[in-house]
């Protein structure tokens, strides 16, 4: 069997807050009111919720329009070219250099290893011999020994 109680809702403390009026400041009366030469428009906007909501539209910020430069565009164009233009020259004189110089060690490591390997070819055809490695021709009694009779 099913048993049913029926419940009451649960007392929950509510807090009202009431809306105060503020007293509005008095207007200085030395201080004379200055009207506008013309009033904007008031303007009212109905939101989704109801409610209305009334003031004053603003107008959209508009920059200041820009001063065109003193110098035409194409003469600064062709300003910043001539700039381009001799820093491209001068790496080129750079590069050039470098590659003048680099050739120019090249040529002289060229021609010192030729003096170093010719000199030793040299020293070795043309250097003294210590009597070993010559060749011996026997003839009899006659002794040839590099080109030279001994007899």
């Amino acid at each position: 069997m099913s048993e049913y109680t029926h419940h009451q809702p649960a007392e929950q403390a509510v807090t009202i807050y009431q809306p105060t009026l503020l007293t509005p400041l008095p207007a200085a009366p030395t201080v004379p009111a200055v009207i506008p030469g013309h009033a904007p428009a008031v303007q009212s906007v109905q939101l989704p919720d109801g409610r209305i909501v009334t003031g004053y539209a603003l107008a959209p910020h508009t920059p200041a329009p820009v001063a065109s430069p003193a110098v035409s565009r194409t003469a600064v164009n062709l300003a910043l070219g001539g700039v381009g233009f001799a820093a491209v020259c001068g790496g080129l004189l750079i590069l050039t250099s470098f590659i003048a110089a680099l050739a120019a060690f090249v040529h002289q490591l060229i021609i010192l290893a030729a003096v170093i390997f010719g000199g030793s070819v040299a020293i070795r055809i043309l250097g003294p011999s210590h009597g070993t490695g010559g060749t011996v021709i026997n003839i009899g009694r006659a002794i040839f020994k590099r080109n030279k009779f001994y007899g």
